[in-house]
């Protein structure tokens, strides 16, 4: 425990920026999560506006260096993958593609990965 008063400081300061950066790390999740959810759904155009939606509050959260800049790059890279890869699914594929997401965890690129195999 923090003896000084300067200590103390800190460690209430550490405390309640540790809270706010976990907060922003949820929005984050949340984000990629709307995304993934638009394209399971199959609405490609829907998609895609949630995509750009989610681009922002990526970057943005990326800017304040809560998330590394590669991690987000390669996430916005997959969603948009499966967003383009929406036009080749088949009318039953949504079907499929929401039991697959729920069970292997890099949801969005095996999920498109699956359609276009079909």
């Amino acid at each position: 425990m923090a003896n000084s008063a300067q200590a103390k400081k800190r460690a209430r300061q550490n405390d309640k920026q540790r809270a706010h950066n976990a907060a922003l790390k949820t929005q984050l999740r949340t984000a990629v999560k709307k995304v993934e959810k638009a394209v399971l759904a199959g609405d490609q155009e829907a998609a895609f506006k949630q995509m750009h939606e989610s681009q922002s509050v990526i970057d943005r959260i990326t800017d304040k260096k809560i998330a590394h800049k590669n991690t987000a790059s390669r996430t916005k890279s997959r969603l948009v993958k499966a967003i383009k890869g929406m036009s080749a699914v088949k009318a039953e594929a949504p079907a499929k593609a929401v039991k697959a997401a729920k069970v292997a965890k890099p949801k969005v690129a095996k999920v498109a990965k699956a359609a276009k195999a079909e």
